[in-house]
Formats: C-alpha cells, structure tokens, sequence
C-alpha cells in the first residue's frame, strides 16, 4: 500500500494569502502546505481522502489519470471544495463514486446541485455515484474492508478511516475509546495537530500525542498543520521518538 500526502495544511493553507508570518514566508518547501488530503493505492486501485480547494493542483503534480473514488471525512470546504474538478476523471471513467456520511452527502448535493442531478444535465458536466457510509459498518473498497472512525470536530461529526494497517484521522477534537478501539493495532496512523495553543475544534500538539501514546502505533505523522505549530524543520526536531510531521508529497509504503 502507498500513502501520498497531498496536502498537509490547515483550511487557509501555508503560506496564508498576504501574511508576514515567518512560517509564511519561509523558503523550506516543507513549510509550504496545500490543503489536507491524501491518496492510498494499492494493486491496481487509487482512492482519495478529502477533495479540496487544492486538488486540481494536487492531481497534477502527482501525475493522477485515475481514481476509483472519493471519500470524505467531512464537509468543511478545505475538504469539499475541489468537487468540480473530477471532471477530467468523469470523462475518461464515468460517475465518479464518492463515500460519505448522508449529511455530508446532502450538503454536497446542496453545494454542487449540478454534479448531483439527473434531470437537464448541463453538458460537461461531471456526475457521482453516492455510497453512503455509516458507523460501525466497514465497507468494500474494491478488495479491501475500510472501517470507518468516528470522531468529533467540535460539534460536527467527522469519519476517519483504517486501510488494513494504516489509519488516517484528521480534524479530530474527541474521540470516544469504543472508537479508539478499532485503530488499535495499526502500525501507522495519521492524526491532526494544528498548533501549540489548545483551539476548540482540533487536537493540539500535546493533544495529538497524547492520543498517540494511547495507540501505540509503530509510526505517526501529523497533519492538518497551520503555520502557528512553527517550523517544519524545528518541530520535527522535537517529536517523540517514531512520531513525524508530514510534508505535502511525502510518500510511505506499507
């Protein structure tokens, strides 16, 4: 299996639009972060976590001409926005499938009215195949059972997701132990850690490795990043042993 990190940022991106932060203006390419979302294939599948305002520039820079679906952990625009740009996959493949809660899915169908209607479709036009996702029931990702982990983001609820030894959790706040369960065992785990400071819809840093230490996977890496966490370089310096950040383009195989 092979994980690419896509994005590994925050809603506003690293370097945010006319900031004079230092991170902001850094010149280490690993302090620059599109919006978080990443790619696990393996055999001949490629299926995408999140689809955001970043993911036309995402699907270029790794070369992307096929994907076999979408899932979404939720439906906050840095994970949503990019929808329209599954056009060039529906056109070589037809409907794109696309995995969600049905609250995520109604809001899509919402924002997006034109992908998701039948009637009078306006030519050009991409469309999706809905699956609806639903706690405690792992489903089939071609050959593969996916389990998807529930948590909370403040008040919205939010789905993880574990690929057989990899689980990807992101703008988690809480999570309930029955949840935590089903990542156990899992030798590498992704989980969000926006900054220092505690914010009253993300884990922290202190808060993502507490979680961490909870799990006990053989390898972590943190993503969801702003630019309030610091530098990549020095961060990464301080991490316990066997926990990393992740960089956009970062590839691990499992």
């Amino acid at each position: 299996m092979k994980i690419t990190f896509l994005g590994t940022g925050t809603s506003q991106g690293i370097p945010i639009i006319g900031s004079k932060h230092p991170v902001c203006l850094s010149s280490d390419p690993k302090d620059n972060r599109l919006r978080v979302s990443v790619m696990v294939c393996w055999g001949k599948y490629n299926y995408v976590i999140d689809c955001g305002p970043d993911f036309r520039q995402q699907m270029l820079t790794h070369d992307v001409s096929r994907i076999d679906g979408i899932l979404f952990t939720h439906e906050h625009s840095d994970h949503t926005a990019g929808l329209d740009d599954i056009r060039p996959f529906f056109f070589r493949q037809g409907d794109i499938p696309i995995y969600a809660h049905q609250r995520v899915a109604d809001s899509l169908r919402r924002r997006f009215d034109y992908i998701f209607t039948d009637a009078n479709r306006y030519p050009g036009a991409p469309a999706v195949a809905v699956n609806t996702i639903e706690k405690n029931e792992p489903f089939l990702l071609g050959d593969l059972s996916v389990v998807p982990i529930e948590a909370n983001h403040n008040r919205v609820q939010v789905f993880g997701f574990r690929f057989g030894d990899f689980t990807y959790l992101t703008d988690v706040k809480t999570i309930s132990e029955e949840e935590k369960s089903k990542i156990m065992g899992s030798r590498i785990v992704v989980v969000n850690a926006l900054r220092e400071e505690a914010h009253h819809s993300h884990f922290n840093l202190e808060e993502a490795l507490s979680f961490i230490e909870d799990i006990k996977p053989e390898k972590a890496y943190l993503t969801h990043i702003s630019h309030l966490l610091g530098f990549h370089e020095e961060v990464e310096k301080k991490l316990p042993k066997g926990v990393h950040l992740a960089y956009d383009n970062l590839i691990l195989n499992i």
